[in-house]
């Protein structure tokens, strides 16, 4: 046994590197793509009537800037809109007063949710509700109405 070890022992290092380079490899592709929520969040619920797009995981930024992500959302029974939880980074004190907005970064991009601060002097808290909030824009429903030009009340009726 003892001489098998030695015949092999380059190649039983190189397979412990390489087990610890995918661990490694694994913990940083999680943490940097936000699949860990930071130590600490604050967690705090949105109602939005309508998030299309918006996932676990998916970003909270303010002014573009990550601070947080999506990690819970479910469908309130009584008022049939969604409640979305959200993981904000402890660092970043952002006003309780704040409303927030389902928006996408462009017409081919993903979606997000976009935290509008307000000006109260106390931020947010863990439990705190954001019930100032906007809903996805359901762009193909926009462009039908813009090519079929409904509710334009100047258009002429057609015979």
């Amino acid at each position: 046994m003892k001489g098998l070890f030695r015949e092999n022992a380059g190649e039983a290092l190189v397979g412990l590197l390489v087990v610890l380079l995918a661990i490694w490899f694994a913990w940083f592709a999680w943490t940097q793509t936000g699949g860990g929520v930071k130590s600490g969040a604050v967690r705090v619920m949105a109602i939005f009537p309508n998030i299309t797009g918006i996932n676990v995981g998916t970003d909270v930024r303010v002014a573009g800037l990550k601070v947080g992500t999506v990690v819970e959302q479910e469908l309130d029974p009584s008022s049939y809109q969604v409640k979305v939880t959200l993981a904000l980074d402890p660092k970043v004190r952002i006003p309780a007063d704040s409303s927030a907005a389902v928006t996408s970064e462009g017409l081919l991009g993903g979606s997000y949710v976009a935290l509008l601060p307000g000006g109260a002097p106390t931020p947010l808290k863990a439990g705190d509700t954001i019930t100032d909030t906007q809903g996805a824009v359901d762009m193909m429903s926009l462009m039908g109405q813009f090519i079929n030009r409904s509710g334009d009340s100047h258009a002429t009726a057609k015979p």
